[in-house]
């Protein structure tokens, strides 16, 4: 007689699969973690809110290694002066150790406010292959009233790009030109190669019309505008999470494998500024992302 004690075999299998797919997701939200592709204070929300989720029944020690900077030892001195155990589970926290390691990550890793003094002009970023052109052109698609404004560069027009619409081509002497001149608010050089720039005087006159512009450029540029405009609300583009954005930058199938290294390693160190930013968007879809974008508009 079979031992009713004993799950069926088809019961262990599927437990067997569920563990799998926890700790699969565990070491991903790990990963996103250590790559700054969500904050801690991310991970923590997702944990207190869904006990039962991988986020919940991750360890408290595996939480605190995923924290870049933070190894073992120091780990160990945080719990103890948080006053909470190595066993704990992210979702099993007291509400008194609750507070103190948010409190602990607020301090030490501080998350942007919103702002109440921001002007018109939106300026999105993020990494390389996050899909800031995408949802871009999804905002000047759907929000008309939102003006996007249009870059200058030195690379050749590709298939189907129209100079004036889609950018401004021009020369290495031209582009010297606006830069002696002033004519740009920020310009850069990507990747090692071509240069952009966003010209200065279709922005100017459309926010003194009171229009809403939007600049889709690189971290580079956006550090510029926050110089040159103070009141520019930055908006950073977050990937849902760091597999995705591997699986779009190879997916693309644009780069080789020398190239693809060189700009994950540069979406890391992107990823890293984004605490430098006002607000912080996930494209885990078009039209949601484009569409909060768009709402940060005064």
């Amino acid at each position: 007689m079979p031992d009713s004690r004993t799950p069926p075999e088809v019961d262990r299998v599927a437990a067997s699969r569920r563990a799998v797919a926890a700790r699969r997701e565990r070491a991903s939200l790990k990963r996103d973690v250590a790559m700054r592709v969500i904050t801690p204070q991310d991970l923590l929300r997702r944990a207190l809110g869904d006990p039962s989720s991988p986020a919940g029944a991750m360890r408290v020690t595996e939480f605190l290694t995923a924290i870049p900077a933070i190894g073992e030892g120091k780990r160990d001195r945080i719990l103890a002066g948080l006053g909470i155990s190595p066993v704990k589970r992210l979702g099993g926290l007291g509400a008194r150790q609750r507070v103190a390691l948010q409190g602990f990550l607020d301090e030490r890793w501080p998350e942007p406010a919103p702002r109440a003094d921001r002007s018109r002009l939106l300026v999105l970023a993020g990494p390389t292959a996050v899909g800031k052109g995408t949802v871009a052109e999804r905002i000047k698609a759907h929000h008309p009233e939102i003006l996007l404004s249009v870059s200058a560069t030195t690379r050749p027009p590709r298939p189907g790009e129209a100079d004036g619409e889609h950018y401004f081509f021009v020369d290495d002497a031209e582009f010297d030109r606006l830069v002696a001149t002033g004519a740009l608010l920020e310009h850069a050089t990507v990747h090692n190669a071509y240069r952009y720039g966003t010209p200065r005087q279709p922005i100017e006159a459309a926010l003194a019309e009171g229009r809403t512009v939007l600049l889709e450029i690189d971290l580079q540029g956006a550090r510029q505008v926050r110089a040159a405009a103070p009141s520019a609300a930055l908006v950073f583009l977050l990937p849902p999470s760091w597999d995705e954005l591997v699986n779009r930058l190879v997916g693309r199938g644009t780069e080789g494998d020398e190239e693809r290294a060189r700009r994950l390693r540069t979406a890391r160190v992107e990823l890293a500024a984004q605490g430098e930013f006002d607000y912080r968007v996930v494209n885990d879809d078009v039209a949601r992302a484009a569409a909060e974008v768009a709402a940060l508009a005064p």
